[in-house]
């Protein structure tokens, strides 16, 4: 299988993953910065493990690349909160679909790090994931939980764009598995003085039939956090930032069918419609880097 073939097969099942991220937001009764807490603390160790059975050393090479972790990790860190805040606001659907104006924020970044102008194909896809955002709002005020729900998952999409291309051109040298570490590890170190939800007073792995508190925790800490992760940071080896961020966007495709199915949460018409808008520019990319 070649190099990019293996990035794209991994980056689909990473965003297959990143969609039942949403539904913890729902399932978890803790605030956004707990989750977010407890679930980098989690991975963060979880990775350290993986990295020392796969004989990968822990240390970075020098202390730019140990600068570079910190601000890669703060950024991500203010991406995860705000995330989960927005979907707790506004609904699983309005939320993720919020998020992903980050491919808008990708198209145009990146070419400011490889001193080239966007591709037309790249500014017209962004402007259809808009034309999909903007029609979630409800009303242009505050007060509404959806409208600012759209906005704290617009500023999520920009932590998120500013992550990837800053992560793409200067640690992807470094494994999945190291850079997800570190990036988990600041955050959880971050966020900590901010915990409220003592990890003592959770409920257990397994009780009454259904999964506790600590067992959905690791569920989200490992299989949604510290593994797809790590194959979007691999991803970043063979694919640009900006594909990466247009063939993120079946990922509310995904969380929205798992909402519909697991917490029974029907979107809107407009919501049908603006993620049609995301799907079509996800697969038109897909198409486009497949051929290349």
């Amino acid at each position: 299988m070649k190099p990019q073939t293996k990035s794209l097969f991994q980056l689909h099942i990473a965003v297959l993953l990143f969609g039942g991220t949403a539904l913890f937001s729902h399932l978890l009764p803790w605030s956004a910065v707990d989750i977010t807490i407890l679930r980098t603390a989690i991975a963060s160790v979880t990775l350290a493990i993986i990295i020392k059975l796969q004989g990968d050393k822990l240390t970075l090479n020098n202390f730019n690349d140990y600068r570079m972790a910190i601000i890669l990790g703060v950024t991500v860190g203010l991406h995860w909160v705000t995330y989960f805040y927005a979907m707790q606001l506004a609904g699983v659907a309005v939320g993720m679909l919020a998020f992903f104006c980050f491919p808008i924020v990708t198209a145009f970044l990146e070419p400011l790090f490889t001193k080239s102008k966007p591709h037309l194909r790249d500014i017209s896809c962004a402007l259809l994931v808009f034309l999909g955002i903007v029609l979630l709002v409800p009303e242009l005020t505050l007060e509404n939980n959806t409208t600012l729900g759209v906005i704290i998952g617009s500023f999520s999409g920009v932590c998120y764009a500013v992550r990837n291309v800053m992560h793409k051109h200067y640690f992807s040298h470094y494994k999945g598995t190291q850079a997800m570490f570190y990036q988990t590890g600041v955050v959880a170190i971050m966020l900590s003085p901010f915990l409220t939800q003592s990890p003592f007073e959770m409920n257990g792995v397994w009780g009454n039939g259904q999964l506790g508190e600590l067992g959905l925790l690791l569920i989200l800490s490992i299989v949604f956090t510290a593994l797809p992760h790590s194959f979007i940071a691999n991803c970043f080896k063979h694919l640009s930032a900006k594909t990466a961020g247009l063939i993120s966007c079946m990922q509310p495709v995904y969380g929205i069918i798992l909402a519909v199915l697991l917490l029974n949460q029907w979107p809107d018409s407009t919501v049908y419609i603006g993620g049609s808008c995301i799907v079509f520019a996800a697969i038109f990319e897909t198409i486009l880097v497949t051929k290349k």
